[in-house]
């Protein structure tokens, strides 16, 4: 099974919080990730912001890129946006969660699709995506 993964289960993967073993965990259970191309630079600004230093933020950022070079990474092109378009108006998603749902979208099921976002939940679970999200607090 392919393991499509939002930033923001990504981004807890690198720093202290209640949802890191959720994700850490799901990630390690399944050896196939994708995520859109927007991802990386979502996550990797995420972690700069995050850091508070310099030197801290390279470490995140290491961790990071060392992770993307095993993920599949789904293009965002014209097909990507238009379907993006298409579940953001369906679903009244924010751009970016829709241009992650919409590249997640493209791969060959079976798809499970980890967020950390409530917003996402209702789109990814009528894409026939199996969720795996923290339970809401």
């Amino acid at each position: 099974m392919t393991l499509a993964v939002d930033p923001s289960a990504l981004i807890a993967r690198y720093v202290p919080g209640a949802d890191r073993d959720l994700v850490n965990e799901t990630m390690a259970a399944d050896p196939t990730w994708c995520a859109s191309d927007l991802a990386r630079t979502e996550v990797m600004l995420a972690l700069h912001r995050i850091a508070g230093s310099e030197v801290l933020a390279n470490d995140l950022r290491a961790a990071a890129r060392s992770d993307f070079d095993a993920f599949v990474l789904v293009p965002v092109d014209d097909r990507c946006i238009a379907r993006a378009t298409e579940l953001g108006s369906q679903y009244g998603l924010r751009t970016v969660d829709a241009i992650h749902l919409a590249a997640a979208d493209r791969m060959p099921r079976p798809i499970r699709y980890l967020t950390l976002d409530r917003h996402q939940i209702p789109a990814a679970a009528a894409l026939g995506f199996d969720l795996v999200a923290p339970l809401v607090r």
